[in-house]
């Protein structure tokens, strides 16, 4: 098996295609990165800009460049010596447009005699024998049309059943002749009978454990394995498969046991099982270290208290609570209809009124996003007894339900697995984080926002685990799905050391643009300075989708047009108002340079710590995105060619707004790590010693050591490095960053980190 040193992530789409991935793998390699990553490649939905949404497995997307576009991408990044690495989607199909997805459309036109109905998960009794299809309106006579021989609903085209228009009967009566059911869209909640992606009704679920399917779901990218074009595979939600390890042992018997990762959200201390075919994570569990370890501890009390004052209340909203009740809205609604597939799977060990809602409060309660039964019984037994504390009245049906949700080859035991993590991720990374607003930074996919921050000793520990047990999982900073871009989360991380400041600058601007929302206005405005300068339509871009997935004030079924008009105007604030625009220039002054202080420190951590570290398309410079699909934009390659030709010219760049600081740390980084792989062996703290001890994160790696600074505002506070120093063998050493030589042995910080907050020393020789 070929492991990476790093990757690069592309987003292969229309506008930036496998022929333009092709032409910046100089680029790449030049960076220091290992291989390239890309996205999802399979034909897919028209317009898709991500590429989760496959239409037809059997092609690489023309529209992605094609087959041979991947075949000039492979040769480009081969003749560089660059590995690839591949985003695969398992768990679900596109069906928004059903007559560009091949086997949806085979589905709709034949039902239950179709090739294909074994390939899809859908419950054709509960059906009436149909496929439930939410695309009505809410009108009571919806206007069906015979066009081209397909039935028509405004824009929507659907297959018509051999010999079911024939006779001359109507467009209505032909409709309820067909292998599907076109219902209203509020229906889709509790009365939708196919399988999903969470709570998108035009994702639909297969069955991929089927042989068949697997084979032929899968034969263009094993193709890509057996013929060279491809060194790894990336696995897009496999919490959604009906048997993850069975999948992944599969996925390795037919790729020779080719480098394989899994995006798995890992919570707390919990583990990826180590049975599985797959050298680790798509790295948030890393991520999540790497922040908390630059969250100031001190500043918790006071953004609880601020959070609290916010919600008109004197407690600290409990996060325990709080998911608690949003995971259960979640399997109360959006997700009732996987709800009460469970409850039919069970039968009649589902025979009672209390069924559903005892199945919805353990979805509700389950601590992690599944069990892989036997494996993860223990989360199963937490979340019944947790169930059991807050709906004691449901205790008798709960033990109940035990024995049968406890067999892992009962499908209602296989069911409830495939849609706990549906409930936590729609529940948690989609609700919850955008009403737990104390501190965003902390509010990021993978992530706990409970825990605040972590000492220097408790991510020692951590990153020691990680090199023990999967040392090949890959790290990030920065992902399609992160909800804030890694730059935007230092500086954010950065309000955490001035939180009176922060408090008095987020009251003026209340008073000064009132919403009606406390803990919205204060997302809002954290997103406005974490992410300056943006643009208006960014920026109003992601006030709507914060506030509609928050729920609280507006929803995306609901909109409240006054509401988002007010919404709208604290955003155009930012631009419009004189005495907005000075407090949010007040905010900025101060926390701009310990914002960067801390994106260099996250970066040379992530890069230097164990794991593969990944690099997203254009964070070598400042990454200031927001949620998607604002993190999908276009990057200007050409710009960064230029610095990093600057930088190889010998250039030491400011921390500026350009970023290119950035790039240097990143640059140097990435070619230590793939040109002298023998420098990281081991990890190892490294004890500092002096006044600022506490600023400082450092470890040895073998022959590379790592320096960084945290919590920069009191460090500047407390008059600087001082006489804090670390201790490193008696031989010289040289920073990668600025060339510049020590001696080895006890190593001032004043002098190491005198240009920057950051150093990688490795041996002079």
């Amino acid at each position: 098996m070929r492991i990476p040193a790093s990757t690069y992530r592309l987003q292969i789409r229309e506008s930036f295609d496998l022929n333009a991935a092709a032409t910046i793998a100089g680029y790449v390699h030049d960076l220091g990165a290992d291989w390239l990553y890309l996205s999802p490649l399979l034909k897919a939905e028209e317009g898709s800009d991500h590429g989760y949404d496959v239409v037809d497995h059997s092609l690489v997307d023309p529209a992605r460049g094609g087959r041979d576009g991947l075949d000039a991408a492979s040769a480009a990044a081969r003749a560089l010596g660059l590995g690839v690495l591949i985003d695969i989607v398992p768990n679900h199909v596109g069906v928004a447009t059903p007559k560009q997805s091949v086997w949806w459309w085979d589905l709709l036109t034949n039902g239950r005699q179709s090739r294909y109905a074994e390939a899809f998960d859908v419950d054709w009794v509960f059906g009436g024998g149909k496929v439930r299809i939410p695309v009505l309106g809410d009108e009571a006579d919806p206007e069906f049309q015979i066009i081209d021989g397909e039935l028509a609903y405004y824009d929507n085209r659907f297959p018509l059943a051999p010999g079911t228009a024939d006779d001359g009967a109507s467009p209505a009566e032909i409709h309820s002749r067909q292998n599907y059911e076109l219902m209203n869209w509020r229906r889709a909640d509790a009365e939708l009978n196919y399988r999903r992606f969470f709570a998108v009704n035009t994702l639909a679920g297969i069955r991929v454990e089927t042989p068949w399917v697997f084979d032929e779901s899968h034969g263009e990218i094993i193709r890509w394995i057996t013929e060279g074009l491809a060194d790894g595979l990336r696995v897009d939600h496999p919490d959604g498969l009906a048997d993850p390890a069975g999948y992944l042992d599969a996925l390795a018997a037919a790729t020779d046991g080719a480098y394989v990762l899994v995006e798995k959200i890992l919570e707390g201390d919990e583990q990826l099982p180590t049975s599985w075919a797959a050298s680790g994570t798509t790295g948030y569990d890393a991520l999540a270290d790497v922040d908390r370890v630059l969250v100031d501890p001190a500043g918790r009390k006071a953004l609880d208290a601020l959070d609290s004052t916010l919600r008109d209340s004197t407690e600290p909203v409990s996060w325990t609570r709080l998911i608690h009740g949003t995971k259960r809205a979640i399997a109360d609604g959006i997700l009732r209809s996987e709800v009460l597939r469970i409850e039919r799977d069970l039968g009649a060990d589902g025979a009672s009124e209390q069924t559903a809602d005892a199945l919805a409060e353990l979805l509700a309660c389950f601590p992690v996003y599944r069990s892989y039964l036997p494996l993860g019984i223990e989360h199963l037994h937490e979340a019944v007894r947790l169930a059991k504390e807050y709906r004691p009245e449901l205790s008798e049906r709960i033990d109940a339900l035990l024995p049968t949700l406890s067999d892992p080859a009962h499908p209602a035991a296989v069911r409830f697995q495939q849609t706990s993590g549906m409930v936590m991720a729609k529940g948690v990374e989609d609700t919850a984080f955008y009403r737990y607003t104390r501190l965003g930074s902390l509010t990021e996919v993978g992530a706990d926002p409970s825990e605040f921050s972590i000492g220097i000793d408790e991510f020692h520990r951590r990153h020691q685990l990680r090199q023990a047990s999967f040392p090949a999982s890959l790290t990030t900073l920065s992902t399609h799905d992160t909800k804030r871009g890694e730059d935007v989360r230092a500086r954010i991380s950065v309000l955490a050391e001035i939180p009176a400041d922060w408090e008095a600058a987020l009251d003026r601007l209340r008073v000064a643009v009132p919403l009606g929302d406390g803990p919205l206005e204060s997302l809002l405005w954290e997103a406005i300075v974490g992410a300056w300068p943006a643009s208006r339509e960014r920026l109003h871009a992601y006030a709507e989708k914060a506030a509609r997935e928050a729920g609280n004030s507006t929803k995306w079924t609901a909109p409240r047009e006054e509401f988002e008009a007010r919404m709208h105007r604290l955003i155009d604030s930012a631009f419009d108002d004189e005495r907005v625009i000075g407090i949010l220039d007040g905010v900025l002054d101060t926390v701009r340079q310990p914002g960067w202080s801390n994106s260099l420190s996250a970066k040379v951590i992530q890069l230097t710590a164990p794991g593969v570290p990944d690099v997203y398309q254009g964070s070598e410079l400042w990454e200031t995105s927001l949620v998607d699909p604002d993190n999908r934009r276009p990057v200007d390659f050409d710009e960064r060619r230029l610095y990093l030709a600057a930088i190889d010219a010998g250039a030491h760049p400011p921390i500026d707004e350009s970023g290119a600081a950035k790039l240097l740390v990143t640059s140097r980084s990435l070619r230590l790590r793939r040109d002298h792989p023998e420098f990281f062996t081991r990890y190892a703290a490294i004890e500092a010693y002096g006044s600022a001890a506490k600023h400082v994160v450092a470890f040895d790696r073998g022959e590379a050591i790592t320096i960084a600074t945290r919590l920069p505002i009191g460090l500047d506070r407390e008059g600087g490095w001082g006489d804090t120093s670390v201790i490193v063998a008696g031989r010289p050493v040289t920073d990668v960053f600025t060339g510049r030589q020590f001696e080895g042995g006890t190593l001032l910080l004043s002098e190491v980190l005198e240009r920057y907050p950051v150093a990688l020393l490795v041996p002079s020789e």
